[in-house]
């Protein structure tokens, strides 16, 4: 008799602005490779922009998805409950009520309500193994605040910055305004402390444009960060895998010119940016074409290696994550600028560059899962007291 294979449910959608490309890097990156792989059983849980859970096996068709019927198709079903008891159970209400067991979690979950540790804590509730990054490190990166706070403390370089709350921000706009401009020097970036996908951000060359720029990162957000633009740009990104042993995958350098930015349109409609250096050497990863490996001098090369591994490490992110860098190409020095948790499609057209298929990517991941969660099982979490006997 064959042994059950164990069950790994893969969560996308959610109330996120990046719905849409969760459903992608789900489908494309996640479900398909690993039904490949044969080694487990896959099950698709989608998180509906209203919150609602639903899980079928139709999900895994992304033409339900392309088509615009999703929302009709939800409509006639009925969502599932979430049961904690022995792990995970996804309860499926029908004239015979289903209880599916999750063995292994998959967030394939992209922006806020997802890739920001919400799903996460649910599932160190649940005591389920989870791939990708856990709760604090998913937090820390999802806001750019508090992992340019955590950057600074081991030492790791990121452009100087301001920021604020919105709150702080309204009772006295001038004032932030004022400090900015002694603190900074032009052109400045304005981004709102969370989101993901360049949503609500701003390049600003010229002072006049500064308020305008901070009430639509304030619109979005609830903090704001203003942060001086690197000059002789050279962006670059690191995709990461790993827990105690992290490994790198190729630097990776957008082909865009210095002076535009990716904005969500830009960054995911129309392919991305046809970079003047697409040809050859360009790859069309998630974010438009890019130059895999980055072509830099070794020991510049080496050094953003060195400060992506840095931060990875500082930020405590297991399973995998993208560091994103700006260097000045004049000076040599690299800066960090963020971290993404959960890269778009895996990032998988670099790892597959490095020698790592789109299925050894995922079982990876998982296997990273499970290593994470068998040696925090071996950590002593029960303390009997004789607390209670007092009362």
């Amino acid at each position: 008799m064959s042994m059950k294979k164990p069950t790994v449910g893969v969560f996308f959608g959610s109330r996120s602005t990046e719905h849409d490309v969760s459903i992608i890097t789900a489908i494309a990156s996640v479900v398909k490779p690993l039904e490949l792989a044969g080694k487990y059983e896959v099950i698709p849980v989608y998180i509906a922009k209203d919150g609602k859970w639903y899980s079928d096996e139709a999900l895994k068709d992304i033409k339900l998805f392309t088509s615009g019927t999703i929302t009709t198709w939800c409509a006639k079903q009925k969502p599932v409950s979430l049961l904690f008891e022995n792990g995970l159970k996804l309860v499926k209400q029908g004239r015979k009520k289903r209880e599916i067991h999750i063995d292994i979690a998959f967030p394939a979950l992209h922006g806020t309500h997802g890739e920001d540790g919400e799903v996460m804590a649910m599932f160190e509730l649940a005591n389920i193994p989870y791939g990708g990054c856990g709760v604090a490190a998913s937090e820390i990166a999802m806001d750019k605040v508090l992992a340019k706070q955590v950057a600074l403390a081991n030492n790791i370089a990121t452009p100087k910055s301001v920021y604020f709350t919105k709150f702080e921000f309204e009772q006295d706009p001038d004032a932030w305004v004022t400090k900015v401009n002694r603190t900074l020097k032009y052109p400045l970036f304005v981004k709102p402390a969370h989101l993901g996908s360049s949503i609500g951000i701003s390049r600003v060359s010229d002072p006049k444009d500064l308020l305008n720029a901070i009430e639509v990162a304030t619109h979005y957000d609830d903090r704001a960060l203003v942060e001086e633009a690197v000059q002789n740009l050279i962006e670059v990104t690191l995709p990461v895998m790993g827990n105690d042993e992290p490994r790198p995958a190729l630097l990776e350098k957008p082909m865009t010119k210095s002076e535009d930015f990716f904005d969500f349109n830009t960054k995911y409609m129309q392919g991305g940016k046809k970079g003047k250096g697409g040809g050859k050497s360009g790859e069309q990863g998630a974010q438009g074409y890019s130059q895999v490996p980055a072509d830099l001098p070794k020991a510049l090369y080496e050094k953003a290696e060195t400060v992506g591994l840095s931060v990875y490490k500082a930020l405590g992110c297991s399973g995998m994550a993208r560091i994103d860098m700006l260097i000045d190409s004049k000076k040599g020095e690299v800066y960090y600028n963020e971290v993404n948790p959960l890269p778009g499609s895996l990032y998988s057209h670099n790892w597959n560059k490095a020698g790592v298929s789109n299925v050894a990517l995922v079982n990876t991941l998982i296997d990273l899962a499970l290593e994470r969660h068998q040696s925090r099982e071996n950590l002593a979490t029960v303390f009997d007291t004789n607390y209670l006997q007092q009362f």
